[in-house]
C-alpha cells in the first residue's frame, strides 16, 4: 500500500515544493494553516495540477509529468472526505451511501454495504434525511460513502474542523476503527495535534509549502526541534501500550508499556486491548532521583536525550524511557537549576488525572507490537 507524492508548483505568492512517502496505515499531513496540506492533497486527488509532480498509489502511476501521464480525477479511485460532509440533502443516508457505490467498479469492489455501516455504527441511522443528523453523524455518512466507492486510498481534509469536542469525540473511535481495519491507506489532514497524536501512524510535517520532517509518529512527536509541534499548548509525545489490570475498588487501569507501567482513569477496554496514550509536555516533571510519598502515580526512569533550543522562558527536554520518547516542557530556570544535559539519569513523573479518556485512544495495531511488557519499576 505503498504511496509516493512529489509536487512543485506556484499558486499566487505561494510555492509548494513537497514530497513525501508512506508505506499504507494513516499519514497525517500535519502543520499550521497555510502550509500547503490541502494543496498537496488536491495534487494527488487530480484537483490541482502542478507545475511538475509525480503521484503513485500502490504501484500504478496516476501523475507524472515528465511523462504526460494525468489520470483524469475521476479514474483515480481516490475517496475525498472535505471538512463539511457535503451530503445529498434530498436523499437519506442509505441512499447517500450507496451513491458512492455507482463510481466503484463492480469487477473490483471492496467491502459491503453492511461491512461498512457496522464499522460506522450507522445502522440506526439508515432511513434518516440527512437534516436530521448531528455533525458527526454526517461525518460518519461522509465517510462511508467515500469507502463505498472502494477507493484505493482515501484522503480527509480536516474531517472534524466543524465539529464542537463533544462531536470530535463522538467520531474518533470511528477513525480508528476506519485505520486498522478498513484495509485503505488514508492521508488524513490536520492541523489539530491531539487529532494526529491519536490517529496517526506516521507524520509528514509541513511548513511554508515544504514538508520539513516525516517519520513514524512516536518518533516525530517526540522531536524537540520540529517548532510547530513543540511550541503548541498540546505539544508532547505518545506511548502505545496494552492494558494490562483494572483496580476496581480505585477506579484505575494499568498500561503495560516500553516506558514503564501506567496508571490513568479506569478505561472501557478489556486487558489486552492496545492503547495510545498522548502525554502532554506540559504535565511531566523531572526529578534526580527516585521521588518518595509523591502523590502523583507514574514515575518512568529515564535519559535526557536531546535539549530544546532558544532563549524564551521555557525549553522543551526529550526523555528516552526504556525505547519511548517522552517530552518535558521547563523553565530555563529549573533545567539550569538541575544542570541537565543530554546523558542525564531522570525521574519523569506525571499525574493520573492529566490521562483522561481524550488523552486515550486504541492504538494502530502495527505501533503496539513491538510495545513490550512493562518494566519492573
Amino acid at each position: 500500500m505503498s504511496i509516493e507524492v512529489a509536487a512543485r508548483t506556484r499558486l499566487g505568492a505561494f510555492t509548494l515544493d513537497a514530497a513525501f512517502l508512506s508505506e499504507g496505515g494513516l499519514t497525517a499531513l500535519f502543520g499550521p494553516s497555510g502550509s500547503g496540506k490541502t494543496s498537496l492533497i488536491n495534487v494527488i486527488a487530480g484537483l490541482l495540477k502542478p507545475a511538475w509532480g509525480r503521484v503513485v498509489v500502490e504501484g500504478r502511476v496516476l501523475l507524472d509529468t515528465e511523462a504526460r501521464i494525468d489520470v483524469a480525477s475521476h479514474k483515480r479511485r481516490i475517496g475525498y472526505v472535505f471538512q463539511e460532509s457535503r451530503l445529498f440533502p434530498h436523499l437519506s443516508v442509505r441512499q447517500n451511501m450507496l451513491y458512492g457505490r455507482w463510481f466503484a467498479p463492480r469487477f473490483d469492489r471492496t467491502g459491503s454495504f453492511d461491512e461498512v455501516v457496522d464499522l460506522l455504527g450507522l445502522e440506526p441511522l439508515l432511513a434518516r434525511g440527512t437534516a436530521k443528523l448531528s455533525g458527526g453523524e454526517q461525518q460518519r455518512v461522509a465517510i462511508g460513502r467515500a469507502l463505498l466507492a472502494s477507493p484505493r486510498l482515501l484522503l480527509m481534509d480536516e474531517p472534524l474542523a466543524s465539529l464542537d469536542a463533544a462531536r470530535k469525540d463522538e467520531v474518533l473511535p470511528y477513525l480508528e476503527l476506519l485505520r486498522d481495519r478498513a484495509g485503505v491507506p488514508i492521508l488524513y489532514v490536520s492541523h489539530a495535534l491531539a487529532e494526529v497524536a491519536r490517529l496517526a501512524t506516521r507524520i509528514v510535517v509541513m511548513e511554508e509549502g515544504r514538508v520539513v520532517a516525516e517519520g513514524r509518529a512516536a518518533e516525530i512527536l517526540g522531536r524537540v526541534d520540529l517548532m510547530p509541534l513543540a511550541r503548541g499548548p498540546e505539544a508532547g509525545a505518545i506511548i502505545d501500550g496494552v492494558v494490562e489490570v483494572h483496580d476496581e475498588v480505585f477506579g484505575l487501569t494499568t498500561l503495560a508499556s516500553r516506558a514503564g507501567r501506567l496508571r490513568v482513569p479506569r478505561i472501557g477496554l478489556a486487558p489486552g486491548a492496545t492503547v495510545r496514550v498522548r502525554i502532554q509536555a506540559r504535565d511531566v516533571m523531572l526529578a534526580l532521583a527516585q521521588p518518595k510519598a509523591l502523590s502523583a502515580l507514574n514515575v518512568l526512569a529515564g535519559k535526557v536525550i536531546e535539549i530544546g533550543a532558544g532563549d524564551g522562558p521555557m525549553v522543551e527536554i526529550a526523555i528516552d524511557c526504556g525505547g519511548a520518547r517522552l517530552v518535558a516542557r521547563l523553565t530555563r530556570y529549573s533545567a539550569a537549576k538541575l544542570k541537565l544535559q543530554p546523558g542525564a539519569q531522570v525521574f519523569a513523573v506525571i499525574k493520573s488525572v492529566t490521562l483522561d479518556a481524550r488523552a486515550i485512544g486504541t492504538a494502530p495495531e502495527q505501533a503496539t507490537r513491538s510495545a513490550g511488557p512493562a518494566s519492573d519499576f
